[in-house]
């Protein structure tokens, strides 16, 4: 399969486009926005923006790392990894694939504060930002799911990455929510553009990424799946 090292490097690349994807990239900003209204300066807003960042981190690494070590931890489902794993790569790639080009569509739901959720945040203050960033984490929209449980969660079963890969992933989905943490720190105006220019990246990046899935889940299907080449 892949090395270790291009297992860190997609683990990274997951995350981010995780994150800059329209719905996971809409809830950043309105949690940040919502946080910051509620405190008074720059530097505060900076501070949500890390606190919030912690929280999805520390949230897709926890899951990861217990979905991991779980099926690794068991011996049948350990053995079973080791000899059919090679086989359903493929067939995970090119489904994901089609998924981020748009060839097959799925409604999960979009994640919102609840007014029991915005209670507690605004209890909590700016440490509020920490609790939404765990909570937005794990209300998966269509996008971060494929790409968590389709593309990390198999990746890091392959290479046998308990904590490694998930926390870079993790790295991944924090660094465009620091942008935008940054950019409403110091000119909210700026945050538009950047969402602009972002959604433009996005689609291409998206596109491309589902684009090779599907000829690298093809390429595994065939020699590992049919063995023709």
């Amino acid at each position: 399969m892949i090395g270790f090292a291009w297992g860190i490097g997609l683990a990274l690349w997951f995350g981010i486009l995780t994150s800059i994807s329209p719905c996971p990239l809409a809830t950043n900003i309105a949690a940040i926005s919502y946080i910051a209204r509620k405190v008074g300066n720059s530097r505060q807003v900076f501070l949500t923006g890390l606190l919030y960042t912690v929280g999805r981190t520390v949230a897709y690494m926890v899951l990861a790392v217990v979905l991991v070590a779980g099926a690794l931890s068991i011996p049948e489902v350990s053995r079973f990894l080791q000899e059919y794993m090679h086989l359903v790569i493929g067939p995970i790639l090119i489904i994901v694939g089609m998924f981020l080009v748009g060839l097959i569509e799925m409604d999960l739901g979009g994640g919102g504060m609840g007014e029991g959720l915005q209670k507690r945040v605004d209890a909590l203050g700016v440490w509020g930002a920490l609790l939404l960033g765990i909570v937005f984490a794990l209300t998966f929209c269509p996008t971060s799911a494929f790409l968590f449980f389709g593309s990390l969660v198999p990746l890091s079963l392959d290479l046998n990455s308990t904590v490694a890969l998930p926390a870079v992933y993790g790295v991944g989905t924090a660094l465009p929510v620091i942008v935008f943490a940054v950019l409403l720190a110091t000119s909210a105006q700026s945050v538009g553009k950047a969402y602009n220019v972002l959604a433009k990246v996005e689609w291409f990046a998206r596109t491309a990424t589902g684009c090779i899935f599907i000829l690298v889940g093809i390429y595994f299907s065939l020699a590992h799946v049919f063995r023709v080449i």
